[in-house]
């Protein structure tokens, strides 16, 4: 005969004894969780506080771009209140312009540039400086790359202005110096998808390719020990231990790039240029273009509904791009 199938254990539900018994030993434990981990939170206190007061309390004033905001002497808040309702206003007047597609254009199409060069240059120099032997010279090359990182976009500024000066600039001197004729370069709107691409890369490179590059340290010298027993060269290894190993880091990396692909680097596209009107068609990005139009015209609202969609989309892409992730490759996911 069969053996009988074991019986299902009944499981007894919880008297109130047992509920209450069981809440007060789970407050107990985040008590203690808390004592012993105070010194951790003291230090994340102050990173708290201002993401409350920058990032959280702010998104509640996103309800300006639905408004047509008019200023009240009694502050901020009595502003917000006493300001009517347009609905979506503010958005039909984004989009209705020319502008709308100039500016989206240009913003999605130079982020994409970047995202690419960054990605492979910066992978690119890490694994050189990787393959390095000699310590210290690492070090001066990294120190090197990354002394732009910490320059601000003014001062980038005035170096791209000393090349690019129509009267005393290097390169006019070196064109007219070989008998050629200067170049007005702040109104030659060809040539600034290259330089913006060029100098904004030559800002992020030495940054990124620190957090390849310790990524690519971080790998276990017995991988390439063992390839190298195995006869592969110097380019095998890079292409089949060190190039894999940096592939999470690469995912995780090119993730929140595309999330904050809306967003444009306000230095490099209004202080470089010098906001140049001659320029416009090819420098104007959503950044640039909220702040104009806040300068321009005083309309709050206006400008208000270009960064909630910006902020929008890109949370949009964010989710999108981790999503596609996730289901080729959950390790490499963001979330």
């Amino acid at each position: 005969m069969p053996n009988p199938e074991p019986e299902m254990p009944t499981v007894q539900p919880e008297t109130p004894e047992e509920k209450a018994a069981r809440k007060k030993e789970n407050r107990q434990n985040f008590w203690y969780s808390v004592r012993d981990n105070t010194p951790l939170l003291l230090f994340v206190i102050p990173g708290a506080i201002w993401m409350i007061f920058f990032f959280y309390i702010p998104v509640f004033a996103n309800v300006v771009a639905f408004k047509d905001f008019q200023f009240d002497p009694n502050g901020f808040v009595a502003s917000l209140a006493r300001s009517p309702w347009v609905g979506f206003k503010n958005f039909e007047f984004l989009f209705s312009s020319n502008a709308a597609w100039v500016i989206t254009r240009n913003t999605v199409l130079y982020n994409l540039g970047f995202i690419s060069l960054n990605l492979i240059i910066s992978v690119f120099f890490a694994v050189v400086m990787s393959q390095l032997r000699n310590r210290r010279l690492t070090k001066v090359y990294q120190t090197s790359m990354l002394l732009p990182y910490f320059l601000s976009w003014v001062i980038i500024s005035y170096f791209v202005y000393a090349f690019l000066s129509p009267n005393q600039g290097l390169l006019n001197s070196m064109i007219t110096g070989n008998g050629g004729k200067a170049i007005s370069w702040y109104n030659a709107p060809q040539f600034w998808p290259f330089i913006l691409l060029f100098v904004g890369t030559w800002k992020g490179i030495g940054y990124n390719s620190i957090l390849y590059f310790a990524s690519a340290m971080s790998i276990d010298p017995t991988l390439f020990e063992a390839a190298e027993i195995d006869g592969a060269n110097k380019w095998q290894q890079i292409k089949n231990v060190t190039l894999p190993a940096l592939v999470p880091l690469m995912t995780l990396m090119t993730i929140l790039a595309i999330g904050n692909i809306f967003r444009a680097d306000f230095g490099l596209f209004y202080q470089v240029p010098q906001n140049s009107g001659s320029l416009y068609n090819v420098t104007s990005v959503l950044d640039t273009y909220i702040y104009n139009g806040l300068t321009a015209t005083g309309d709050i609202g206006m400008s208000s509904a270009a960064a909630l969609y910006q902020s929008l989309v890109g949370f949009i892409l964010l989710m999108t791009s981790n999503f596609i992730v996730r289901r080729v490759d959950p390790e490499s996911a963001l979330f």
